[in-house]
C-alpha cells in the first residue's frame, strides 16, 4: 500500500472512529425529551454566556426561526431565561437557567461515566495509548 493510500486509509478509519464515538456520547444524558439541538444551545450558553437569539442561532449554525423554536422549548423546561436586550427593545437576551446548568452538567457526567466505563474495560497499554491520542487530537482541532 502507498503511503498516499494509507493516510486515506487512517483519515477514514479516524473520521469514522471519531463519528461513532461521538455518536455513542452524544446518546448518553441526563432526561429524555430534550434534544441534541437543544443541548448544543445550552451548552453554546452556558460556554459563552448571555446571547440574542440571532447571536445563538449564527453560533450553532441554524436560522433563526429554528433557534427561536429551541429557545422557546428550552424556556418552557426553564433551562434558559429571556430578559429584554438593555439597549434593543426589539431584542432580547438568553441566558441559562440555574435548572439549565445543572441539566448540562447531569448529561456531562452522564457522558464521562459511560466513557469511564469503556475506558476501564482497555488494557492499561491500551488507555496509555488513547492518552497520547487524544493529546494529538486535540492538537490537530487547534486546541
Amino acid at each position: 500500500m502507498s503511503d498516499d493510500a494509507h493516510e486515506r486509509s487512517l483519515a477514514s478509519r479516524l473520521r469514522l472512529a471519531v463519528v461513532r464515538l461521538n455518536r455513542k456520547l452524544r446518546a448518553q444524558r441526563a432526561g429524555e425529551g430534550v434534544s441534541l439541538t437543544q443541548i448544543s444551545a445550552l451548552s453554546t450558553l452556558r460556554k459563552c454566556g448571555a446571547l440574542t437569539p440571532g447571536q445563538l442561532a449564527a453560533k450553532e449554525g441554524v436560522q433563526p426561526p429554528s433557534m427561536t423554536r429551541v429557545i422557546a422549548a428550552l424556556e418552557e423546561r426553564g433551562y434558559v431565561e429571556r430578559r429584554p436586550h438593555p439597549t434593543d427593545g426589539r431584542q432580547a437576551i438568553v441566558e441559562v437557567s440555574a435548572a439549565g446548568h445543572a441539566y448540562v452538567q447531569e448529561t456531562i457526567s452522564a457522558r464521562e461515566a459511560w466513557l469511564d466505563e469503556k475506558l476501564a474495560e482497555l488494557s492499561a497499554e491500551e488507555r496509555v495509548t488513547l492518552s497520547r491520542a487524544a493529546e494529538i487530537i486535540d492538537r490537530m482541532a487547534g486546541n
